[in-house]
């Protein structure tokens, strides 16, 4: 894997197939998280069934999920205020994160291994990359940069002692940081 660098005007990041097909998944699982698969398979020219799908306002309450309660926060700490707000809101939020993590769902699984991001599309990647590391910290229980750091030292010394699945997820999330951390410093560079 390579980090995003700006190439002929456009940034662009080097990942072979199996890094792809991870970061497609955990994109995937998150948008899924936001209540729409992106992994059902539509013959070409037919029309995403969900892609139009307008959001019920009605009966909207704070999620579950902690994961999700981090991609759809309460605006306030007034219950009544924060209700209005997500009723108000939420469908449109909804529908921009899915639209974002479906652009970079369609990007991971072109062929090739260059993923090109036009500039003008750069905050949307960094915004997608940002809610699925949203979803990891929050399976993660990362509350805090200590924590963060806790997870990164994890990470790097895995013993056979230590829960697979926390260490996947917890390489995964450094992954994901390191990726946008270059897609950002390309931005700022073209500033």
């Amino acid at each position: 894997m390579k980090g995003f660098a700006r190439r002929r005007g456009v940034y662009v990041a080097t990942l072979d197939r199996t890094e792809r097909t991870i970061l497609s998944r955990v994109v995937a699982d998150t948008a899924l998280l936001l209540g729409v698969r992106l992994d059902v398979e539509r013959p070409e020219g037919d029309a995403d069934p969900l892609a139009a799908h307008a959001w019920s306002a009605e009966g909207l309450e704070e999620p579950s999920d902690p994961a999700l309660a981090r991609l759809l926060p309460s605006a306030s700490e007034d219950d009544g205020v924060a209700a209005e707000f997500r009723r108000l809101t939420e469908g449109d939020l909804r529908a921009q994160k899915v639209e974002r993590l479906r652009m970079v769902w369609g990007a991971l699984l072109a062929p090739g291994e260059k993923i090109e991001v036009q500039p003008e599309r750069a905050m949307d990647w960094a915004a997608a990359l940002t809610d699925v590391r949203l979803v990891l910290a929050e399976r993660l229980d990362i509350q805090t940069d200590e924590d963060a750091e806790a997870v990164y030292k994890a990470a790097n010394r895995r013993r056979a002692e230590d829960d697979d699945v926390r260490a996947a997820l917890g390489s995964l999330y450094m992954v994901l940081t390191w990726l946008q951390e270059s897609l950002m410093s390309v931005m700022l560079k073209s500033l």
